[in-house]
């Protein structure tokens, strides 16, 4: 009953904010609910600086291009949930600017979702919140040190 009432609460807080009128569709304001309906790959995790985590002597602000085991997909339904699953990892500094990647597991969540056309919101999830869609990508970002996370990227998949 208080997983209800708590849906409930937040169902009422985000209608005001994400509400659509008879005119609402995909222009230039934004994406329509329908078209964020699908499969979301995560394509970048950009760091707040460029390393080399491979050893291959090409620095990288992109984790993904360093590190093979982290992955991640966000499916939006038509019904307006969600399921969520992405890598989990940590990232620690070594010494002379080196870090380490240790991924452990995975991170999933499932709930409804909500979008205006530029944002996304995400109930059930504290790791989601609100994203931004950008262009064709949503977009979480972190405010994350060195060696730290800047943003999540995600592409819808063709």
């Amino acid at each position: 009953m208080k997983k209800i009432k708590s849906l409930s609460i937040l169902l009422l807080t985000l209608l005001p904010i994400f509400s659509c009128s008879e005119d609402d569709g995909n222009d230039d304001n934004g994406f329509s609910s329908a078209a964020l309906v699908g499969t979301w790959d995560l394509v970048e995790v950009k760091l707040s600086a460029a390393v080399d985590l491979d050893g291959d002597g090409k620095l990288s602000s992109n984790l993904l291009d360093e590190e093979t085991c982290i992955s991640g997909t966000l499916v939006l339904k038509d019904d307006t949930t969600y399921q969520y699953e992405q890598s989990s990892f940590n990232i620690t500094a070594i010494t002379n600017d080196q870090y380490y990647v240790d991924c452990f597991g995975t991170n999933s969540s499932t709930g409804a979702w909500a979008s205006d056309g530029t944002e996304i919101a995400f109930q059930g999830s504290v790791t989601l919140g609100v994203l931004q869609l950008d262009g064709n990508k949503i977009i979480k970002s972190e405010d994350e040190e060195l060696p730290g996370v800047e943003t999540y990227v995600y592409e819808k998949r063709q």
